[in-house]
């Protein structure tokens, strides 16, 4: 079980419990995690989602030695495709447009896959400490799957950071919109609670039609339509990957570990 849930005062509460690889995501934790989703919106007791993780960062992004699992004989774009259209892309858009309001509290580092993560949810409470970064560049690739940079920082912060590689710290990313909430590390659970039990408390079927109306005014600005294309952009990376050495875009992965540490 990567995965734990529970459910409070109208708060379910969905964590990250692989704090000894930090939170690294393998395939089973992205089930999990969709699973607990899939649960909190089911409930009607729950009003507020909230994810967090446990140990000292929030997560290092997806397990680039076991994302894909044993190295087949032959793998094609057409596998790469598939398992990454379902976990990648549509699990974070089935977590964007959930129908309750959700909060992701994020502490030290949240890498590349960190990003699909927080940026589905509705507000993000960060610790001084978070650090949010996609390097991903470095092994050829335009950035994560879930291409919302351009949304969540605007076009010029989003190339700044994809062309660097560089982290972006918890007060850079207040100034953007992209956190709601800076505060110290040692009251990130308390405070992102105190966020959460203020929400419960408003009407579920005004937080759900709120929710829609924003959700669906980026959607008719172009952020549906601009994402799914996007992804087939991120494709491209993995197909030249392969046409060059046979597997997926791992060039440049000790560099961007290097960067990352």
């Amino acid at each position: 079980m990567y995965i734990r849930y529970e459910v409070s005062n109208k708060i379910a509460t969905i964590t990250l419990d692989r704090p000894e690889v930090a939170n690294v995501q393998n395939p089973a934790l992205l089930d999990e995690l969709d699973e607990a989703w899939t649960a909190a919106v089911a409930d009607d007791e729950v009003v507020v989602i909230v994810l967090r993780a446990e140990g000292k960062h929030f997560s290092a992004g997806h397990d680039l030695k076991g994302g894909f699992g044993p190295k087949p004989d032959k793998i094609t774009l057409d596998m790469i495709y598939s398992a990454e259209s379902r976990r990648y892309l549509e699990y974070s858009l089935r977590w964007r447009n959930a129908p309750k309001p959700s909060i992701a509290a994020v502490q030290g580092r949240c890498i590349a896959g960190g990003l699909l993560l927080c940026w589905p949810c509705d507000l993000i409470v960060a610790a001084e400490d978070a650090l949010f970064s996609d390097p991903v560049v470095l092994m050829g690739i335009g950035g994560v799957e879930y291409h919302g940079h351009t949304w969540e920082l605007g076009a010029r912060k989003a190339k700044e950071i994809l062309f660097t590689g560089r982290p972006l710290t918890a007060a850079e990313a207040e100034r953007t919109g992209m956190v709601n909430l800076v505060v110290p590390r040692d009251e990130l659970d308390t405070r992102t609670t105190e966020l959460a039990s203020q929400i419960a408390q408003m009407p579920p079927f005004g937080l759900r039609q709120a929710k829609r109306a924003v959700n669906q005014t980026l959607d008719v600005q172009g952020f549906y339509a601009a994402i799914q294309s996007v992804f087939d952009i991120h494709q491209t990376g993995h197909g030249n990957a392969l046409s060059v050495n046979g597997y997926p875009a791992l060039v440049g992965l000790e560099d961007m570990k290097n960067r990352i540490r």
